[in-house]
């Protein structure tokens, strides 16, 4: 579906620019992954997901396996959010089954072995898979860079898991806000310098995942999500001209703080923000992406169908991106995505 050609306008970054076309394009958040049979192949030959991550070859590969099974409009580099915290020198792992294991963040003197000094550097494996999948990929598809946003990623460093619930990072806010603080400036420095090292590699375009915006008061929204992304922005724009896209899920009515003064180039939604307000409300001050439940893409047929079809009419006229509400599950059957694709191309 994927077929070469010479380099041209990329409708992702067509509609970053403002411009609404008929027909939304899209990409999915996790498109490389546990779903697809090639990527559990390549997968099988690292021993642990982090040297999977270290690995240029490999990692490019993944990058690129939806796009050539559906021919998505963008790539969304292989990585993980916890790359950063490994660089800044926390032990990261992942569990078989269980998900990522770090040495839990729960005092000052634990913080004082983490640096952002050279974090940045550490993760040259990233920018090489970046300038590889930029080499393979047609030149009509954009190519996203990402990385956790501080909040999202400091839960995690201080949990040493990932949780349901991050009340011990909220609790260790109120408790010694000058460690939550610190590490966040940390997280603050070394974001910045990876996505600059990732748009420098080749990437058309960067994303901020934000999965722990919610649950969080004003305030603290502000403090903690809000003024640190925007930082990051700040400086990546200092550096690089590539559109940022920020994705604060769960932040419910603040996502209308976010769009006017967020300083993003684009806003991802998640599933429980409804469309006409959306339109209404956000559509004025970003570009938009995304909505869709995962889990009707799980299901599948008319319910999937009939979904991602209100979407593209709810954003008909509007600069807006198809995209999930959060990313793919492992038990998405393949054959859903690319009926999926069709839908959204208008070709079913």
């Amino acid at each position: 579906m994927d077929s070469r050609i010479s380099k041209g306008d990329k409708p992702i970054l067509s509609v970053l620019r403002g411009r609404a076309p008929k027909r939304p394009p899209m990409w999915f958040m996790r498109q490389a992954g546990r779903y697809l049979p090639e990527y559990r192949a390549v997968r099988a030959k690292h021993p642990d997901f982090v040297s999977f991550c270290h690995s240029p070859e490999d990692a490019a590969e993944v990058t690129l396996q939806p796009i050539r099974r559906y021919g998505m409009d963008a790539a969304i580099l292989f990585a993980d959010i916890l790359l950063i915290p490994g660089a800044m020198g926390q032990e990261v792992r992942f569990v078989k089954g269980e998900g990522p294991r770090l040495s839990p963040l729960l005092s000052g003197e634990l913080m004082k072995s983490l640096t952002a000094e050279g974090a940045a550097e550490k993760l040259s494996p990233v920018y090489e898979t970046v300038r590889r999948v930029r080499a393979e990929l047609a030149g009509d598809k954009a190519l996203i860079g990402f990385a956790g946003s501080p909040w999202t990623v400091a839960t995690y460093m201080i949990n040493g898991q990932g949780t349901k619930d991050p009340s011990s990072a909220r609790q260790l806010l109120f408790r010694e806000p000058k460690l939550v603080d610190d590490l966040t400036a940390m997280l603050v420095d070394a974001t910045a310098e990876y996505l600059i090292a990732q748009a420098e590699a080749g990437a058309d375009a960067l994303k901020l995942f934000d999965s722990w915006a919610g649950g969080l008061s004003e305030d603290l929204f502000d403090r903690l999500c809000l003024e640190p992304n925007r930082e990051i922005a700040r400086r990546v724009r200092k550096k690089v001209d590539v559109p940022i896209l920020y994705f604060p899920k769960g932040c419910g009515a603040l996502y209308e703080k976010v769009a006017k003064d967020g300083g993003f180039d684009a806003l991802a939604l998640d599933t429980q923000t409804p469309y006409a307000w959306a339109r209404e409300r956000l559509a004025p001050h970003a570009v938009l992406q995304g909505g869709l439940d995962p889990l009707l893409v799980v299901q599948g047929g008319r319910p999937m169908r009939e979904a991602a079809e209100r979407i593209v009419e709810a954003y008909e006229g509007t600069p807006y991106i198809f995209n999930l509400g959060h990313g793919f599950v492992p038990e998405t059957p393949p054959e859903h995505v690319a009926e999926l694709v069709k839908v959204v191309r208008g070709e079913v």
